[in-house]
């Protein structure tokens, strides 16, 4: 049991990674926060229930206990832009998503409190993720890492209008294999409910990129889903199963589709 994040073994060449599934704040942090930062608005509400028949599939699922509010754990280390000429919500971001404040004070955020969140909250994340991702790959010679994340429809400050409901990201093609992106990209035609985009907006961030090595049998995709597909959008955030429900199968068929190429390529 971890204290920095949740963490269920699986029997499948399958891990979903969740970085910003927890919304938990520490003690000292919260007393320089905002009445908006402690909401940790930005968290991807209920991504651990909706991903749930994934237990079934066999995967090992990985998600964050504390707030991305705390250290982003989908950042570079190094708080380099992904998105070079786009709004930057940074490794320990000091505005939400909405431009709102998150500290009373900017000055909280020393170059010494950064170093400490990275060590105590970053790195513990990845090295669990490096780990199972070498076991799996040792196991079965092949895995899929799928990043879980989902975000508010429409957020003017970081892009126009309303955002696609399901959103795919490869860094470009260079996360996955391209059959395997192609099984994905199948699935979305077939599902009329739903908008669409491959490597539109979000083109998947850190994890994607650094983990995914196709050349190594490693294969990355995040889907980054509208919030409104599944869930109230506006504080306290509730589920909403009338929408979950229906949205549910359709991602389950895209990580079944992803990972039954994935298992075909090493048989």
């Amino acid at each position: 049991m971890s204290d920095i994040y949740q963490f269920r073994r699986g029997t499948a060449p399958l891990l979903i990674s969740i970085p910003h599934l927890g919304s938990q704040i520490p003690d000292a942090q919260r007393a320089q926060m905002t009445p908006v930062g402690l909401e940790s608005g930005d968290t991807d509400w209920h991504l651990d229930t909706l991903y749930r028949y994934a237990e079934a599939m066999g995967a090992s699922i990985l998600g964050a206990r504390y707030s991305r509010y705390v250290v982003d754990l989908n950042r570079p280390p190094n708080d380099e832009s992904l998105y070079p000429g786009q709004t930057k919500t940074g490794l320990c971001p000091t505005q939400t998503f909405r431009g709102d404040a998150l500290y009373l004070n900017d000055a909280v955020l020393t170059d010494a409190e950064r170093a400490h969140r990275l060590q105590t909250y970053w790195q513990p994340y990845h090295a669990k993720l490096r780990d199972e991702l070498d076991r799996i790959k040792a196991e079965h010679g092949t895995v899929l890492l799928w990043e879980a994340h989902s975000i508010a429809s429409v957020l003017p400050r970081l892009f126009e209008g309303k955002l696609p409901d399901l959103n795919i990201g490869t860094a470009d093609g260079a996360a996955c294999a391209p059959d395997i992106l192609a099984a994905v990209e199948d699935g979305l035609r077939d599902c009329s409910a739903y908008t669409w985009a491959v490597n539109g907006r979000f083109k998947g961030g850190y994890i994607t990129r650094h983990y995914g090595a196709p050349a190594d049998n490693v294969h990355a995709i995040q889907l980054e889903m509208c919030q409104s597909t599944y869930m109230d959008e506006t504080h306290p955030y509730g589920y909403r199963a009338d929408l979950a429900d229906k949205v549910i199968p359709v991602v389950e068929g895209l990580v079944r589709a992803a990972l039954d190429r994935t298992a075909a390529r090493q048989r």
